[in-house]
């Protein structure tokens, strides 16, 4: 067997899953996937991608596992994969939007990240957080077990200038 065929038959395709709980949906269909939304939440909502461009939120969500979650088509959460399905998957840009909080949407969200059949038998998840790890720890998220063997190439104003970003509402 030649190498190209080898990497065909190792090559994941993802399917599209959705499920219902009354109301609401959660989907991983990124054409039902409202970037807009998904943009202005990250640019002025979120505190972790303030002033990133549209383009940027584009190709994150073009290049990722997409986890919408819709009430009445719309959309009202999000979580993305970022993944080779084989070792590790980072999980990001995490919300629920505030009107649709408080209702059990991040733990049905996360349960439906952790049940993907594609996510199955990974050796490390990472993410980061500063404000739900309380949500992430019920699936087995933990404080970095050996924090000195981690490192990081940040750069903190890729986005472009950040202190002129103004808060929008929804």
């Amino acid at each position: 067997m030649c190498l190209n065929e080898h990497l065909k038959k190792t090559e994941v395709k993802l399917e599209i899953i959705e499920k219902q709980k009354k109301e609401y949906m959660i989907s991983t269909d990124k054409k039902k996937l409202d970037i807009s939304l998904i943009h202005n939440f990250l640019t002025y909502k979120s505190g972790w991608s303030n002033g990133i461009s549209y383009e940027k939120v584009e190709k994150s969500v073009n290049n990722s596992l997409n986890f919408g979650i819709y009430f009445d088509k719309k959309l009202i959460g999000y979580a993305r994969i970022i993944s080779d399905f084989s070792t590790i998957a980072y999980l990001g840009d995490v919300f629920i939007l505030k009107e649709h909080r408080g209702l059990g949407l991040s733990k049905w969200l996360m349960e439906m990240i952790m049940e993907h059949k594609e996510l199955q038998d990974l050796r490390r998840w990472i993410l980061l957080t500063s404000t739900a790890e309380w949500l992430y720890e019920k699936y087995g998220f933990t404080k970095l077990s050996k924090p000195e063997i981690y490192m990081e190439k940040f750069s903190p104003n890729v986005y472009g200038h950040e202190e002129n970003i103004k808060p929008k509402t929804f």
